[in-house]
């Protein structure tokens, strides 16, 4: 079994960099689980521990789905949290101008239903996880550092590949092993 997910990697600008020392630096010490910068990856579907022979039917139904998909782009904007200001879990990146990342996600999701990989319940929300929250000792300043932070236009990303990752889980964090990457159409 593989704890497996598909994704778009992302690489990070200097703006987007410079944001994440910043948000590190200014939330110290507070008890926050931050993604390692070279792990920064927005995930399309998350499988879970999936048995190795499914791998190959998932990356056949993968390469049959976006062999017609054209690279497109989309734009990383706006800190936000999911969770209330009085119980924020997760500390996150929004995406704009994302139609493209929409449709390819939701025709992806759809098809693979068909192999016994389920929707999750809620509706694909595209976003760049930064970190989880696991204890903040303040939290007004947690707001307004996160408010003061919520900058637009950090980063276009131009999408020409997406990846089928295994998550191997460890305790100095998770570490992300390529199984497969699959080019859009150029």
């Amino acid at each position: 079994m593989k704890r497996i997910f598909l994704a778009i990697k992302i690489t990070p600008s200097k703006k987007l960099n410079d944001l994440f020392q910043s948000l590190h630096s200014e939330l110290i010490s507070e008890k926050i689980k931050w993604v390692d910068s070279n792990n920064l990856h927005l995930t399309l579907k998350f499988f879970g521990e999936t048995e190795e022979i499914k791998i190959d039917e998932i990356s056949f139904f993968i390469r049959n789905i976006i062999s017609s998909t054209a690279s497109f782009s989309f734009d990383i904007s706006n800190l936000g949290i999911f969770g209330s200001n009085y119980q924020p879990k997760i500390v996150w990146l929004g995406i704009n101008n994302s139609k493209a990342l929409i449709n390819l996600a939701n025709t992806l999701l759809n098809n693979l239903k068909t192999i016994g990989f389920e929707r999750d319940r809620q509706n694909f929300v595209p976003h760049l996880t930064l970190g989880r929250i696991n204890y903040l000792t303040d939290k007004e300043l947690f707001n307004k550092i996160i408010k003061n932070n919520n900058i637009s236009n950090i980063q276009t990303v131009t999408v020409t590949e997406i990846f089928l990752f295994e998550s191997i889980l460890r305790k100095e964090g998770p570490m992300y092993k390529l199984i497969r990457s699959f080019k859009l159409n150029s």
